[in-house]
């Protein structure tokens, strides 16, 4: 069993793939599961994102969502050999809190991997999805007020935190042009994730 994250800024189009992989996979039956979300810790999140709470605030309620996460969905579905794929993972904190917690504290990413030092389930591959940010912004064809994390600006810095992450782990870590053709895209990350799925997850990975 394999834990898969699919990661990208806001209009990169995770959600679009992420519901053709549904399709899919119907054969390999893996968990699709997303964060924030899939607990109701994680609506509280995102009504948190809604009320525009201080950095460190909103970083720890993503944390909490997480370790609900895990302790819900991700380790009971490895437990029982089940391949997982979620949209949105601890690499979505450590690259948008990163970003939001700039000039907060003074090293922030090294304090979020210490938040989830020794309890979070690491993945086994990663697909980031990248692309300029007005491409994700005109996708999004937002109506009236835009959450916090869904300004140019910040989803700049979002973007290259993710590419730094990724160059840190790059056996991890695929990159993929998300302007790519919706089909093409989708038939892509399908050969690849039956790729991975073939392969088994360490036990001192669990």
């Amino acid at each position: 069993m394999v834990l898969i994250t699919l990661e990208g800024i806001d209009g990169s189009g995770k959600s679009t793939l992420n519901a053709s992989l549904q399709h899919a996979l119907l054969d390999l039956a893996p968990v699709f599961t997303r964060e924030p979300g899939a607990t109701w810790i994680g609506e509280q999140v995102r009504r948190a994102i809604a009320d525009e709470v201080d950095p460190v605030t909103e970083a720890l309620l993503f944390a909490a969502d997480h370790a609900a996460h895990l302790d819900s969905v991700i380790r009971p579905a490895l437990a029982a050999g089940k391949h997982v794929i979620s949209d949105r993972y601890a690499d979505s904190r450590y690259a948008y809190q990163w970003a939001t917690l700039e000039g907060v504290l003074p090293d922030p990413l090294t304090w979020l991997r210490q938040v989830h030092d020794g309890w979070t389930v690491p993945p086994d591959h990663t697909l980031l999805l990248v692309l300029p940010v007005e491409v994700a912004l005109s996708r999004k064809k937002l109506a009236g007020k835009r959450e916090h994390f869904e300004e140019a600006s910040l989803l700049a810095r979002v973007q290259e935190n993710y590419l730094r992450l990724a160059g840190e782990e790059p056996s991890r870590f695929v990159v993929v042009d998300a302007e790519m053709e919706e089909g093409e895209l989708a038939s892509f990350s399908e050969r690849l994730i039956r790729e991975w799925c073939g392969s088994s997850r360490s036990h001192r990975r669990r």
